[in-house]
């Protein structure tokens, strides 16, 4: 069975984070990405890049103890941490196009089997525009997708994207609240399940044909 929808965020959020290796630059998405940043395991030291304009992004600040002036790029009050920077959004594109972030994180509306991506429109509907996300999962070296595996039970993994794509063949590893799946040049390796799931509920899930790893293992945060 699925996990409820805070569990299920926090098992996200907790597997990301062991993504992440000492010493990376990490960009997070707004939403659910940001919540990676809560969990980073100890003895790793990962420094955040938040596109709108700093490196050294901090938790949230305690109620009464934010600045109207330091915000992430969500626009949440955040703080920097000793020895971050502030800089003009040239300079931060540049970090981003120049190859400079280890991993980016993100949501999506859609992925599929070959690593495309849809997480920036829904036709017909009002959204707030692409963001960085054109440019970040271009430009990061490794772009993990973090979200629930369904939305209102419909599929977001599928054999292909049919919402306007951000980008095509750029996702390395898309981590739900029931899964682990890695995207490879065979189509989508399913490494780990959630705890309280079946493979079966998985694949019913899933809109693509998933690869299942000889070493299937349940998630462990």
């Amino acid at each position: 069975m699925m996990l409820d929808k805070e569990r299920g965020r926090v098992l996200i959020a907790k597997r990301v984070a062991k993504e992440l290796k000492d010493g990376d630059v990490v960009n997070l998405g707004i939403g659910l990405p940001t919540e990676v940043a809560n969990y980073i395991p100890e003895g790793i030291e990962v420094t955040f890049q938040s596109e709108n304009g700093f490196i050294g992004l901090g938790p949230a600040p305690k109620e009464g103890e934010e600045d109207k002036d330091l915000v992430n790029a969500g626009g949440k009050y955040s703080s920097i941490l000793p020895g971050g920077a502030c800089f003009d959004s040239s300079m931060s594109f540049t970090i981003i196009r120049g190859g400079h972030v280890d991993a980016t994180v993100l949501g999506a509306l859609q992925v599929d089997e070959k690593g495309n991506l849809a997480n920036w429109m829904i036709p017909g509907k009002m959204v707030p525009g692409m963001g960085g996300a054109m440019d970040l999962v271009v430009g990061a070296k490794k772009v993990i997708v973090a979200m629930e595996h369904t939305a209102k039970g419909s599929h977001k993994i599928l054999k292909e994207c049919t919402l306007p794509l951000t980008a095509a063949n750029q996702v390395d590893l898309i981590v739900t609240d029931m899964a682990v799946i890695e995207v490879t040049k065979d189509g989508l390796l399913l490494k780990e399940i959630a705890p309280e799931t079946t493979l079966e509920e998985v694949k019913e899930a899933t809109g693509a044909e998933l690869i299942i790893d000889s070493n299937l293992k349940t998630m462990e945060v």
